[in-house]
């Protein structure tokens, strides 16, 4: 009942880099109950602006392709709708009826078919791998292949399909450039290297490409790289997106249906499945991100009293000493003094003052329950 009150991302922060359907993203974190950051790392240029789409739907309507392949549905409806704002959209539609018409998915079919189209084949796993199996398998030496790309690459797929023989055109529906407003980047940038975030998503490859550029150009990519390799979850839409993460050596995790609610249900798996629960002062204590649930009832906790309860909760039963848990807390200099403050307050967040217990001239102790003691006390 507490769960379905406060929702399974409770307690947990998401950062969202995406720019395209952003708000939609969000609304589904929040509505789980996780606390979002969001800072765009890309925008989107206006198809109607884009002279290099303009260029190839002109080169395409000239000298006609065998097979055209669709890879989103957003970029080819904006494709029709960006040639029929330039006068060319009866001639585009012409030659797509005309051609071997490859969708990438459902929805992908269903802006085809939303312009009267009907597309020749689409694979069942919405992959690209599997739409240049059957491209190979067909045989492509000596046949032109037009290609919607995405505003991301596509490694291997133009490679393999130029050495097979192809002569392959890309049709650029839209293009990543970097946010006109870096500011919420930034400070998505830092609640990630300060480890505030619990997991970060991403819904395209050059968003993740933008992210360490920018932290290139702070001089702190390597930190970020650390972060995203042993303490912040790096969730991707599916594996294109995952490549330039993976090329770093993060661990990426991506649903297996490549949309976003999928993507928010892997969330509700993953972050709660990493929380420390313990029995402390029988009680359930599950330790999250920027709060605790006791006994299924959420508290929020400041970040200095979540930095202390992370280093108790780390050695479950064992004093801390004041010297140790000054050392974790942030900025907070050399008096000692401050973790007896922070201490008050965290006892006061958790509503529940026993959890915690003070060992004169020693520290402090969460209060384990006797019966679990022996199972940590190696």
């Amino acid at each position: 009942m507490d769960e379905q009150e406060h929702g399974p991302l409770a307690g947990f922060t998401v950062g969202v880099t995406a720019a395209r359907r952003a708000d939609e993203l969000i609304a589904l974190l929040r509505r789980r109950g996780a606390a979002v950051v969001h800072g765009p790392a890309l925008r989107i240029v206006p198809l109607a602006d884009d002279t290099e789409l303009l260029a190839a739907t002109k080169e395409l309507i000239g000298h006609a392709p065998d097979v055209v392949v669709a890879t989103t549905a957003i970029g080819f409806r904006g494709w029709v709708e960006a040639a029929e704002g330039w006068g060319y959209g009866e001639e585009l539609l012409r030659v797509l009826r005309d051609v071997e018409l490859l969708a990438r998915g459902p929805k992908v079919k269903g802006a085809v078919r939303a312009a009267g189209l009907t597309e020749s084949w689409s694979p069942s796993s919405e992959s690209m791998a599997e739409v240049l199996d059957r491209l190979l398998g067909e045989g492509v030496a000596g046949r032109r292949i037009a290609l919607q790309l995405h505003g991301e690459p596509l490694p291997g797929f133009v490679e393999a399909l130029t050495a097979g023989g192809a002569e392959v055109v890309g049709v650029p529906v839209y293009r990543w450039m970097p946010p006109e407003d870096i500011g919420p980047l930034d400070r998505l940038l830092d609640a990630t290297l300060s480890r505030t975030l619990d997991a970060v998503t991403f819904t395209s490859a050059p968003a993740a490409a933008s992210l360490f550029s920018r932290a290139e150009e702070r001089g702190v990519r390597d930190e970020l790289l650390a972060a995203l390799r042993h303490d912040v979850l790096a969730v991707c839409v599916g594996p294109v997106t995952a490549l330039p993460l993976q090329a770093e050596g993060i661990d990426t995790y991506q649903p297996e249906r490549f949309r976003l609610g999928p993507l928010v249900q892997l969330l509700c798996r993953e972050l709660p499945g990493r929380s420390r629960i313990l029995p402390v002062a029988g009680h359930r204590v599950e330790v999250r991100g920027h709060a605790v649930l006791v006994d299924g009832a959420l508290r929020p906790v400041p970040p200095a009293g979540m930095a202390l309860l992370g280093l108790l909760a780390r050695r479950p039963g064992w004093v801390v000493s004041r010297a140790d848990l000054l050392k974790a807390l942030p900025g907070a200099g050399s008096d000692e003094h401050a973790v007896e403050t922070a201490m008050a307050r965290l006892r006061t967040a958790l509503g529940t003052p026993k959890l915690i217990q003070t060992v004169v001239k020693r520290g402090y102790r969460l209060a384990l329950d006797p019966l679990s003691e022996e199972k940590y006390d190696g």
